[in-house]
């Protein structure tokens, strides 16, 4: 490749200026194999650029030529427009890979210079793209490209790239950009391939090559330009993208609003007939809500989107909260409400388990209890009080149980190996595991018929299987089971305290008493119970009687800090397990005391004919539930008992 550079002597002040920009790098030495006047080898082709005065573009630059042997005009003279004597170059870049790099030009020409701003230089073109641009600083927008092919081009690229906008960031509701918005551009060009794409801010900005994102974070109303070059010197109409930023509101610090409202039949003590159905209300002035959520009986949150429908029979707690965009979350509230037998049926389940975890016999799943599709707790489907004649049959039928749960929906993946863990861990249906808890009361006619009423007080049976002591007979009394009597065993049930507004029940079970009638040393039947056997007290009341519940009455003290207590009309599981003389007292799953019945202790405060544990320590003794009296309202159910 050569270059020849031709013209008269330079004159001085040309001569001054070539030396400055020779030290601010704006010249290079002539091309490599510079061709003399002499040189037999013709130039096959000649290629024109010209200038003026524009520092943004060159007037004309070719955009194709076919390879060998060219000459290079550079004319940036009056002739050309340039009427105020400005400089510029015409450099090809070599330092760029994705273009030539083998002829070395760089021009410099004004109209004040020896040659009048005209200059030449020969040299030779290889197949592929040149990238050519101006070296004065501030001329960085003169630039193009030059395509060269055997066929001096083929057919020339005369389409411009296609050159797209898109606006990004948080928009409000009238579509304003809050804070910010981002302004990507994108270009493609079928021919000789994008070269550049470039952008201007308003609606007479200076273009800017684009090489990222635009970021506009100033508010008001926003123009950006922008255009795209090819390689082949095509450039695109200038488009526009318009929009507008607002300013970010003050950060949301506060949580929704958020209310539960109750509708369905009620009946003249406010509980509902059949059904209730829960509709919740949440609202958010600031940034809006996100979701709102609600808990059934202590289950775990579950997005609500429709008002719920609660047909179980019982007392229910519904909790509910709610969340904004900003990330605040409500206080948690909730109603308490009891649904009474109406037209809906009782669910079908097996047993009574509202634990907030799934137990398989003593083994703790941690999954939450959830109620499933057919209305009973997930504990209630597994059945694992029932007595199973083998392992194998057990496990068989927790599977089945598992896998209709799954297809519910109620559990997942996760959740069915941990409940399927439980109970391989359970052991229930291996030997010296094959007795289950026998129904002592199952909520029927039947069931309820096998019990006795000894002294005052009376029991109802209700409609949803349970029974509740009864607000018109007067007195205390108990209901107790007549049919045997039991050594070790482990008494389970479920209460609740129905006591009237402003008060608790005051309740007990008792265990290991000798049959209640004809007792040579006391004639009323409910004091054998109380003055011969051991009363598991039942009493959430925060004031009166310093034995709350889980205390073996008159001998062993649980304060109210440790009784467990739950909310009111709240069903408790209650275990009451007696293995020789030891008791324990479970409730709702936790151990909440444990006494040993050992002779000497004496009833506190004393009690002039009580013979004390003395009198109590039988090796067996029948079951009772205790009644004070027609405001000590109580409500048990599910009575079961499994011998030790």
């Amino acid at each position: 490749m050569r270059r020849t550079r031709r013209g008269g002597p330079p004159r001085v002040g040309t001569a001054l200026i070539a030396a400055l920009l020779m030290l601010l790098g704006l010249t290079a030495p002539a091309a490599a194999g510079e061709i003399g006047g002499g040189d037999p080898r013709a130039a096959a082709q000649t290629l024109t650029w010209t200038a003026g005065n524009d520092i943004d573009k060159y007037l004309s630059a070719p955009a194709t030529a076919a390879p060998g042997p060219t000459t290079i005009v550079f004319e940036n003279s009056e002739a050309t427009g340039n009427t105020t004597s400005m400089p510029h170059t015409l450099t090809f870049d070599t330092g760029n890979p994705d273009y030539n790099s083998d002829v070395q030009l760089n021009i410099l020409a004004n109209p004040s210079d020896a040659n009048g701003g005209k200059h030449t230089a020969e040299v030779v073109l290889t197949p592929g793209t040149y990238r050519y641009h101006c070296t004065i600083p501030g001329h960085g927008q003169m630039q193009g490209t030059l395509v060269v092919s055997e066929d001096g081009g083929g057919e020339d690229d005369t389409t411009a790239p296609e050159v797209t906008a898109s606006v990004d960031g948080q928009q409000n509701a009238d579509g304003d950009y809050v804070g910010s918005a981002t302004v990507s551009l994108d270009a493609k060009d079928e021919g000789s391939g994008v070269d550049a794409i470039e952008f201007a801010r308003g609606a007479d900005g200076a273009w800017e090559p684009y090489s990222e994102p635009v970021v506009v974070n100033e508010v008001g109303d926003h123009v950006i330009r922008y255009r795209a070059t090819d390689k082949a010197g095509n450039r695109s109409e200038p488009r526009t993208t318009e929009f507008t930023v607002v300013e970010q509101p003050a950060e949301d610090t506060t949580a929704p609003e958020v209310s539960a409202a109750l509708s369905g039949d009620r009946n003249s003590a406010g509980a509902y007939l059949g059904k209730a159905t829960v509709t919740v209300k949440a609202t958010d002035e600031e940034s809006g809500v996100e979701k709102a959520e609600y808990s059934l009986d202590g289950g775990p949150y579950l997005t609500y989107e429709d008002p719920v429908v609660v047909d179980r029979v019982g007392r229910h707690t519904f909790a509910y909260r709610a969340s904004d965009k900003a990330g605040n979350t409500s206080e948690a509230r909730q109603v308490s409400f009891s649904v009474i037998g109406g037209d809906v049926p009782a669910p079908p389940c097996a047993e009574f388990d509202e634990r907030e975890t799934v137990f398989v016999g003593d083994q703790n799943s941690g999954v939450p209890n959830r109620i499933t599709d057919n209305r009973c707790r997930i504990n209630e489907r597994i059945e694992d009080e029932r007595e199973w004649s083998s392992n194998a049959l057990f496990l068989k039928h927790v599977e089945t149980v598992l896998t209709a749960l799954g297809k519910e929906g109620v559990i997942d993946d996760r959740e069915t190996r941990q409940i399927r863990q439980a109970a391989k861990a359970s052991g229930i249906g291996k030997p010296g595991q094959t007795e289950g808890y026998r129904k002592l009361f199952d909520g029927t006619e039947k069931s309820f018929a096998q019990w006795e009423q000894a002294g005052g007080g009376a029991f109802d049976l209700n409609e949803d299987g349970s029974m509740t002591s009864s607000t018109e007979v007067e007195g205390m009394g108990m209901l107790w089971f007549p049919e045997r009597k039991y050594d070790d065993f482990s008494l389970k049930l479920q209460w609740r305290d129905d006591a009237p507004e402003g008060g608790n029940a005051n309740a007990g079970v008792f265990a290991r008493f000798p049959h209640p009638y004809d007792h040579p040393e006391e004639s009323r039947p409910e004091w054998v119970a109380i003055k011969y056997g051991h009363e598991l007290q039942i009493l959430d009341r925060p004031d009166g009687d310093i034995y709350k519940s889980g205390s073996v009455y008159g001998f062993d003290r649980v304060g109210l800090g440790g009784a467990g207590v739950t909310p009111k009309g709240t069903w408790n599981d209650y275990e009451i397990k007696v293995t020789g003389q030891h008791y324990e007292i479970y409730r709702n799953g936790t151990l909440i005391n444990e006494f040993d019945n050992t002779g000497g202790q004496s009833f506190n405060p004393p009690r002039d004919d009580d013979p004390g544990t003395d009198g109590r320590r039988y090796a067996s003794g029948y079951i009772g539930l205790q009644v004070h009296g027609v405001t000590d309202v109580i409500s048990y159910r599910d009575i079961r008992i499994k011998e030790l």
